[in-house]
């Protein structure tokens, strides 16, 4: 029996596509938050999880984690669903507020702000249930849906950050991978995981049909997303963008030092 743990987001469902279906008789999938997945795969209450990269880093600095496919979420240019949104000029930003439904964007915004202006702003929560626009903080990162289609006439700058980090390190940025204990026997999965992959990107078109209404989106949107903002292979460039926001967020200690990508 191996259990999976898997994110429900839009951005996931390529990857999760026919799953369920696909998995042996004894396996088990569980759909839930990336917070929660993490700490599911780090009790060893799941073997396998589609976790944030910053749950990577942090679980692998205790030498118990690893990749075990080449299936993950990525980009490498506009991502269009994270972005920063700042009442100031970004280099005047002194209180940030972080979307509370992703640990590695809020990692990802920190670093660029540190890299690109030497910015270590103070940090507040933003929850899920408020929006953006009632927050005071000089600048907000949201996430999701929200942030496909943030408040006009509100802000001086906005930042896609998949697009910031491209272009600030030439190199792609990794949002999530699949990753197991190091325990966990998970050769025969490791197929499923990439089948589904591929059969996900080929049905991406009915998928983008089927979710887009409810998320407010038309299909070609959705499509587009899908087909052009997101890559779902992870590459040597892909690793390379890995290993440089884990150095970025060891700097800002963000995660333990000396884990390995």
């Amino acid at each position: 029996m191996t259990r999976i743990g898997a994110v429900s987001y839009l951005n996931t469902k390529p990857l999760i596509h026919g799953l369920r279906e696909a998995l042996g008789p004894s396996d088990s999938l569980v759909l839930n938050l990336p917070s929660r997945l993490a700490q599911q795969l780090d009790s060893g209450e799941l073997d396998v999880a589609l976790i944030p990269s910053v749950e990577f880093f942090r679980g692998q600095a205790k030498s118990h984690y690893r990749i075990v496919s080449d299936a993950a979420i990525a980009c490498r240019g506009p991502v269009w669903s994270v972005r920063l949104v700042s009442r100031v000029p970004v280099n005047e930003i002194r209180t940030l507020a972080l979307d509370e439904g992703s640990r590695t964007s809020a990692a990802l915004v920190q670093v660029l702000l540190w890299q690109t202006y030497g910015l270590r702003p103070q940090t507040q929560v933003l929850p899920m249930e408020q929006a953006p626009e009632r927050s005071d903080a000089d600048a907000v990162l949201i996430i999701g849906d929200r942030a496909m289609h943030p408040e006009t006439g509100l802000y001086e700058e906005i930042w896609d950050l998949g697009d910031r980090w491209c272009h600030h390190t030439e190199l792609p940025f990794v949002f999530a991978m699949w990753v197991a204990r190091a325990d966990a026997d998970v050769d025969e999965l490791v197929p499923v995981l990439e089948a589904c992959r591929d059969q996900g990107l080929a049905d991406a078109q009915a998928i983008a049909r089927r979710y887009a209404a409810s998320h407010g989106l038309t299909t070609e949107d959705l499509y587009r997303y899908f087909a052009e903002n997101l890559h779902f292979t992870l590459g040597p460039q892909e690793r390379a963008g890995l290993a440089q926001f884990r150095q970025g967020c060891e700097q800002l200690g963000l995660v333990p030092a000396d884990s390995q990508v």
